[in-house]
């Protein structure tokens, strides 16, 4: 009898799994493709250059604490630009509050910014870089607001912000 009981309970809690919790799984690693950028430097160089902060985020793909970003709540005007070599990356016409605890833009400078799949956390994401140089901004999703309906979630420490003049 307590067989079938938890027979019945497994078939249950099995049967429970929606779809709606279902995420796309990673089930084989693909091989990484080989990107030339124009900026190329060694990790020595990119050390001595970049803070420890900005070289854990921009050159070992690392996530700065939400919330923590200097650029969260500016509002001035003029353009986000890599942090690692100037490139300008986002205009400040197209940052808005996202809630997320990183600066979010809705629109890059096209060109600017490089895009490749992640699966660091077990599902498919797309991984944000500088075009110039490869340094990890961060990833972009499909929940931001129009006109695009895109959300760049960016680390703040991969940017500088360059007033406009």
């Amino acid at each position: 009898m307590y067989k079938n009981i938890f027979i019945a309970i497994g078939f249950a809690l099995v049967g429970c799994q929606g779809n709606s919790q279902k995420k796309e799984i990673v089930q084989e690693t693909t091989e990484k493709k080989e990107t030339k950028f124009s900026v190329v430097k060694t990790e020595a160089e990119w050390q001595k250059e970049l803070t420890p902060e900005e070289f854990y985020v921009l050159r070992k793909a690392a996530t700065e604490n939400p919330f923590t970003s200097e650029l969260l709540e500016n509002k001035k005007e003029g353009t986000y630009v890599c942090a690692a070599c100037g490139t300008e990356l986002f205009k400040s016409n197209t940052k808005f509050k996202s809630g997320t605890g990183w600066p979010s833009f809705y629109e890059e400078i096209e060109g600017n910014v490089a895009y490749d799949v992640d699966y660091k956390i077990g599902y498919k994401r797309t991984e944000e870089h500088c075009a110039t140089c490869g340094g990890h901004l961060g990833h972009v999703f499909e929940d931001g607001p129009e006109p695009t309906g895109l959300r760049h979630c960016i680390n703040g420490v991969a940017l500088d912000f360059v007033p406009a003049e």
